[in-house]
């Protein structure tokens, strides 16, 4: 590890340096965090112990190949370490609240947030890095989540855009990455003290961006998965004394003293790497309301179509170019880049509509009737591989292992044509686990 890090952290530590240097000598801790949305029987090898600031959270062995599993695809689970599952935690949003994650890539704390949201309100989870986004986009997609809108917009816009609109606001700012040092070694070779410096600039403007989206009485966490003072505690003072309208909201989490509001997790402590967490109120009660879009009414040809293809339309449809989706209360998004709004249903195309792979694995996939396929069965349809089936089964389907939906299929003459997303395909019987996942 660098030096400079080293003798920061012997300062800040002091008698308990060498506990922390002799961690690091450990293997990295890996989680697990089972979907609320998706509930689920099958649980991979490996879970360990419960995480006590986490619902659903469990340690994962370092051997476990949960990642490699089908109930991974199938978005039963997400691969989360256990201090990262803090922030999300700490900010405690409700069913029904308006909530924004302002860096959400990969998605780990927008896929908690959205699991304590249970459907209702309103998440947006934005990540302005567009390649990092479509990953974010992917696994709101995996872990079925329907009331959640991906963007890849500045924090600036956002701020500019819904003013003092938002309960909750989850800024887990991009950082110099030093709780990462022992899930990813190389990290190490791309710390610099200037680098920990323009981290913490540009964290003190995120944060301040962040201040204007929030209602009165509404709440911030800001999280870091660093460990130096400067952003860290001193971010948090900074933006105390420029914002006066904030003050530290203690919290009470099991397994973490917040009474400060404010915590560091280090791995000498507790299970889990580096990452802290501080959690803001704003004074006061007002609020301003979600600009909500002035959309044209709903095409009524295009429920039909869906009802006619899969049994059911939602209520509350839109469109989003050619994909119709459904959400209760869609925000004015002018001017925003969406990658992804609610629950995407499908496209017409043709005068026939064809659903979307979000809907099969989403939390309330369509009426339709459930294909059982064998485990090998399972492997082969994740391919893109067309499958026989019964006879008697005819039209959209659901693809299904076990208890577990993993997309649709379309049944003629007893063979179903697979419809699982060509770039998502992939053999899991030939793949590795990733080193430090």
């Amino acid at each position: 590890m660098p030096e400079a890090f080293l003798e920061a952290m012997r300062e800040r530590l002091g008698e308990d340096f060498d506990t922390f240097l002799a961690c690091y000598g450990q293997p990295a801790y890996r989680g697990i965090r089972f979907s609320r949305l998706k509930a689920s029987a099958i649980h991979p090898e490996g879970v360990g112990q419960k995480i006590p600031w986490a619902k659903e959270g469990y340690e994962l062995d370092g051997s476990s190949k949960a990642g490699l599993s089908l109930g991974h695809e199938a978005g039963m689970f997400y691969l989360q370490e256990p201090s990262a599952m803090l922030p999300a935690s700490v900010l405690d949003v409700r069913s029904g609240e308006n909530v924004i994650d302002l860096c959400a890539a990969p998605g780990g704390k927008t896929t908690q947030l959205a699991d304590a949201m249970q459907g209702k309100g309103i998440l947006i989870a934005n990540e302005v890095v567009p390649r990092r986004a479509q990953i974010l986009s992917r696994n709101v997609e995996r872990m079925g989540i329907t009331n959640c809108i991906v963007t890849s917009s500045s924090v600036e816009a956002l701020s500019e855009k819904y003013p003092e609109a938002f309960d909750a606001v989850m800024v887990d700012a991009p950082c110099s990455g030093e709780g990462m040092f022992r899930r990813h070694p190389e990290a190490c070779d791309e710390w610099t003290q200037t680098g920990v410096a323009g981290c913490a600039q540009r964290q003190k403007e995120i944060l301040g961006y962040a201040a204007g989206l929030v209602r009165g009485g509404g709440r911030i966490v800001y999280a870091t998965c660093t460990m130096n003072r400067q952003e860290n505690e001193d971010n948090v003072d900074a933006f105390l004394e420029s914002h006066p309208d904030f003050e530290l909201d203690p919290f009470d989490v099991p397994g973490i003293d917040g009474s400060r509001g404010y915590y560091l997790c280090l791995p000498c402590y507790i299970h889990g790497e580096g990452q802290f967490v501080a959690r803001f109120r704003r004074k006061g009660s007002a609020c301003k309301p979600l600009p909500v879009s002035q959309a044209e009414k709903t095409d009524k040809n295009v429920p039909r179509l869906i009802e006619q293809t899969v049994g059911y339309c939602p209520d509350h449809i839109h469109a989003l170019g050619s994909t119709w989706f459904s959400l209760e209360a869609v925000p004015d998004l002018r001017g925003i880049k969406v990658l992804r709004a609610g629950l995407h249903l499908g496209e017409v195309r043709k005068g026939s509509f064809v659903p979307d792979h979000a809907w099969a694995v989403s939390a309330t996939p369509p009426p339709l009737q459930h294909v059982s396929l064998s485990e090998q069965e399972a492997y082969r349809y994740l391919l893109g591989e067309a499958l026989p089936v019964s006879e008697g089964v005819s039209g959209y389907v659901l693809a299904a292992f076990q208890d577990m939906v993993l997309g649709f299929g379309k049944v003629t003459q007893g063979l179903m044509k697979n419809h699982y997303p060509k770039g998502l395909r992939r053999d899991l019987r030939r793949e590795t686990l990733p080193e430090n996942s």
